[in-house]
């Protein structure tokens, strides 16, 4: 059984369907899966500990206070060793809790500090489940990369019919199984952080600087990369593109705003594709007030903005750094001082002058410039399809750090 040996924490939280938790705790722990349960204040109302305690032959983590080993702290301790964390039943509350970052207990504390897959089965009232609130709260959790496993229908205990019952825990376990079962991906356990799309520098409330970035780039690579098994994090200008399912998305307007988010995830990952059109300079001043047209020329003073990508190259230490350079001319000759002066491991070039290869386009052609020295074109292709030759290098790059 592939859940063997597997560290599984099971959050249990206050519903009526928490009876149905320790069927679940049972089954996981007649597979072999080393099963850690986590108690709310509110759960305990419905199911006591010493049930959970008696099927998983483990303590039941109840109290943020509580160390069962004075040398550990308990909630770190459990989210650095689980290898899946499963919210079963997952109330409104703690969809929205964990939606908001809320840490307040034993539950909320330890997912907030894992990296380990994250599954929520919600368990509510028909009208909770559907309510506005809930279903945004469902939806940020699908974009940080937490998997759903949806509710049924039928009768509920609160005497209404319809969907929000707690899936069985049959269902749930074979959701888990599965899971462990998946192909993995060469990516598998790499934490990547892909940036995408324009920036917006502020004149006033009414105008700001930008250029033309779709982000379609970056949004194809942050895909690729996710289907390659990577923990991806996507931190994206203003574009008119959906969200993908199963990455991390970060909303950002301004320069400053995505040199914040990329710095404070650096030290983290495994490597950067930094794909987004970032404006060298801001307005040095940015009106309260629309400003009013005036008779003759306008000027506006600009000041510079971080070069990301730079201090990114000067930071470096493990990581692997993928740039790109949009240019109009002389691609290869920029391209390559881009490469050595912000200590990159690649950069992609393109012509955005070039039929098929602008912003707005679906296709491009590009050319990878490696620090080695190593020079790839490639012929028209779509974005997509550029951006699996782009995870292909990576993969390699990463091969080559580890050895």
């Amino acid at each position: 059984m592939t859940v063997k040996n597997k560290c599984i924490l099971l959050c249990v939280t206050g519903g009526i369907a928490a009876y149905k938790a320790a069927v679940l705790t049972s089954m996981l722990k007649k597979a072999g899966a080393d099963v850690r349960v986590l108690m709310t204040a509110s759960a305990k109302q419905f199911v006591g500990p010493s049930t959970f305690q008696g099927l998983s032959r483990q303590p039941v983590y109840d109290d943020l206070f509580t160390e069962h080993n004075p040398e550990q702290i308990a909630h770190i301790d459990l989210a650095d060793h689980a290898d899946l964390v499963i919210v079963a039943p997952a109330t409104a509350n703690i969809i929205g809790k964990m939606a908001g970052g809320i840490a307040d207990d034993m539950v909320t504390t330890t997912i907030l500090a894992t990296k380990a897959p994250v599954f929520i089965a919600p368990a509510m009232n028909v009208n909770m489940y559907r309510h506005p609130s809930v279903t945004q709260n469902i939806e940020r959790l699908k974009n940080i990369g937490y998997r759903m496993i949806e509710p049924g229908e039928g009768l509920l205990a609160c005497g209404w019919v319809g969907q929000g019952r707690l899936a069985e825990p049959e269902d749930i376990f074979q959701a888990i199984v599965t899971y462990f079962d998946e192909p993995k991906g060469p990516l598998s356990g790499k934490n990547i952080l892909v940036t995408a799309g324009p920036t917006r520098e502020v004149i006033d409330p009414v105008r700001y600087f930008t250029n033309h970035s779709s982000g379609k780039m970056g949004y194809a690579i942050a895909k690729v990369l996710r289907d390659r098994g990577a923990n991806v994090t996507l931190i994206s200008g203003p574009t008119q593109l959906t969200p993908p399912d199963g990455i991390n998305v970060v909303h950002i307007e301004s320069t400053l705003e995505m040199y914040e988010e990329v710095m404070k995830r650096y030290s983290d990952v495994d490597a950067v594709v930094k794909s987004a059109a970032v404006a060298d300079y801001r307005p040095k001043y940015t009106s309260q007030h629309k400003v009013k047209k005036k008779d003759g020329p306008m000027t506006i003073e600009m000041v510079r903005n971080p070069d990301i990508l730079k201090e990114l190259g000067e930071k470096k230490e493990r990581q692997i750094l993928i740039g790109f350079a949009a240019e109009t001319k002389d691609v290869a000759e920029y391209a390559k001082k881009k490469l050595t002066s912000k200590n990159l491991d690649l950069i992609v070039a393109n012509n955005v002058l070039e039929a098929g290869s602008g912003f707005q386009s679906d296709t491009n052609r590009v050319t990878f410039f490696y620090r080695n020295g190593k020079v790839e074109s490639f012929d028209l292709l779509s974005k997509n399809i550029v951006a699996g030759h782009l995870a292909d290098a990576l993969i390699s790059m990463l091969e080559v750090n580890s050895k």
